[in-house]
């Protein structure tokens, strides 16, 4: 059976899945669209979880960035599992505790301020818009490559799929069709991994294949990759680091603190019985993700080895253009890969030579998807990992889109502005908010800031520096108040903003990038990807600097501080 063909049926069969999930589980309830009726297994919860986490970013983009970053990628790493640890550790249980629906509910609450509540939303619409942009990014890459045609035909295919699971399932869809999704796309990182790690190296492990000789020879698959990306005039890939020591310390701590923050993880909380099953869920999470993230150097370093060499076969002689394979032509239609025969020699010049290098793109976002066709895997394999690639980015826009749904519908609709309208009202208004994000968010998606993983990497720092601080400070300290919290959020996320947007551009239109994406214009050299974590230190210096020379919180909030970290007496999630 041609590939083609068997890429239609697997993905069809996932897809056909999906749906029936999202039609058996449909939401009847405001509460079964927000918090799938708040029952769900602390276990089952870590993979939904899992899947709403690992998104495109991490399924696609990350060992992309990963094979062109080398050691300076491990920031993607590090800040997104140790995030976790955080959030099991000081969120995930106070928040659950407390019993709401959703992030700006609590710090409405909490600031005793509908002041606050709106800033939360607005924080949070802005987060996850910029998340789902890279959601997207990712969506259009893999419908593009699967249905052969050009990425915006791809996105527009994607948004069609999105728009009806997520739109009829809400929370409860959206949990159950999530642990399907895990397996599928959990199985797609693996298998091809494996099979290409006994092909390299002979060690069926990716994880111990990485750090192992290439079969049939004493040489270490790291150090031919080392040799390989030195000779075509890149840095050493085992030790180039991310612009700076600071710069990296800092895209870490801001991935770190953003996943503690985003608003669509959080939510998930809050669909387990107990307290301690929040905890527990967390934990099953970062189980679930460590499969991957341990197995995501590996497909990057081998990738960027198998591209490097099916480009340079011998030292010296490269790949004649009409000679390309069959994944590279695939590719080319996509508009992802090209190749400008520079020197009119058709062979394809590859080097970091922006002058001499003939192989002009090569997005990031392809070398996982492409990885089994490089390697010549079996087409069963080449199917199923465009299966685990739409369901990566597909589950997480799903989950993405509900937090922006939930924010406006029940906290500005329901919280603040029409507190009167029944429950079929807001769960109609639900889907109506979530059908008019995925509009904008695929429109930005048709000019993406940076790669899948690079947009998402924005989105975390802007959680950072305003979401995150508020929690923190609303769960750990009775002296901050409503003063202080609005204060440190407006000035978090305006600094990070500001930043981003003169390096980035307004809305990340490059024309409007009044100082330019150049290192030289970074505050301290660290950029705008990363500056989330010195938005956060601004949030929190406001904030307690303002709750410091202001009236303190009333009795009763202060008690309600106190209450919340008492490991015992949690309520059902509220019915509404």
């Amino acid at each position: 059976m041609d590939l083609q063909t068997l890429t239609y049926i697997v993905v069809g069969a996932t897809f056909t899945l999906y749906i029936g999930i999202a039609i058996w589980s449909r939401a009847g309830s405001t509460k079964d669209f927000y918090v799938a009726g708040g029952g769900v297994h602390p276990v089952a919860n870590g993979m939904a979880t899992a899947a709403d986490w690992m998104s495109a970013a991490s399924f696609i983009g990350m060992a992309g960035l990963i094979a062109y970053m080398g050691y300076g990628g491990s920031v993607f790493l590090m800040g997104w599992t140790g995030g976790f640890v955080i959030l099991a550790m000081l969120l995930a249980p106070y928040l659950r505790k407390y019993g709401k629906f959703t992030v700006p509910e609590f710090i409405g609450d909490r600031f005793y301020s509908r002041t606050a509540r709106a800033v939360a939303v607005v924080c949070l619409i802005i987060c996850s818009t910029t998340y789902v942009i890279g959601q997207m990014k990712g969506i259009g890459v893999a419908f593009s490559r699967f249905l052969e045609v050009d990425y915006n035909v791809g996105l527009l295919v994607g948004m069609c799929i999105v728009f009806f699971y997520a739109v009829l399932g809400g929370m409860k869809g959206i949990t159950y069709t999530q642990i399907a999704q895990y397996c599928v796309l959990i199985l797609a990182y693996t298998i091809p991994a494996i099979f290409i790690s006994l092909q390299l190296t002979g060690n069926p492990l990716p994880q111990v294949g990485l750090g192992s000789t290439l079969v049939g020879t004493d040489t270490f698959l790291l150090d031919k990759l080392d040799q390989m990306v030195m000779e075509l005039g890149f840095k050493e890939y085992t030790t180039d680091v991310r612009l700076s020591g600071l710069n990296m310390f800092a895209y870490t701590a801001s991935l770190m603190i953003g996943t503690a923050g985003l608003p669509h993880v959080i939510i998930r909380f809050f669909t387990v019985p107990k307290v301690r099953d929040a905890r527990s869920s967390a934990g099953w999470a970062l189980v679930f993700i460590a499969i991957l993230y341990t197995t995501a150097p590996a497909v990057a370093g081998m990738a960027r080895l198998n591209l490097m060499q099916t480009i340079e076969p011998e030292p010296g002689q490269y790949l004649q253009y009409d000679e390309r394979p069959q994944w590279f032509r695939n590719w080319e239609t996509t508009g992802l890969l090209e190749f400008e025969d520079k020197n009119g020699d058709g062979a394809m010049l590859y080097t970091a030579d922006p002058e001499t290098n003939e192989l002009v793109k090569v997005d990031r976002d392809i070398i996982v998807l492409a990885n089994p066709e490089i390697a010549r895997l079996p087409n069963w394999v080449i199917a199923l990992v465009a299966a685990g690639g739409l369901a990566a980015a597909l589950s997480t826009a799903a989950g993405l889109l509900l937090a922006i749904a939930s924010a406006i519908s029940h906290d500005l609709l329901k919280g603040m502005i029409a507190p009167q309208i029944s429950e079929k009202q807001e769960l109609m208004a639900s889907r109506i908010a979530m059908a008019a994000a995925i509009a904008g968010a695929g429109y930005l998606g048709f000019n993406p800031p940076d790669f899948a993983a690079g947009t998402v990497a924005l989105a975390f720092g802007l959680a950072a520096s305003s979401i995150f601080p508020a929690l923190m400070m609303g769960i750990f300290s009775s002296r901050v108040n409503k003063e202080g919290a609005v204060a440190g959020m407006i000035a978090g996320i305006g600094v990070t903003l500001f930043y981003v947007f003169q390096h980035k551009g307004i809305m990340f239109v490059a024309s409007t990038a009044f100082l330019g994406d150049m290192p030289e214009n970074w505050f301290l050299g660290i950029e705008p990807n990363a500056f989330g974590a010195i938005g956060a230190l601004v949030n929190f210096a406001v904030a307690l600097g303002v709750s410091a020379v202001t009236k303190a919180p009333p009795a009763e909030v202060q008690e309600l501080v106190e209450h919340i970290r008492v490991p015992a007496g949690a309520e059902a999630a509220l019915d509404h």
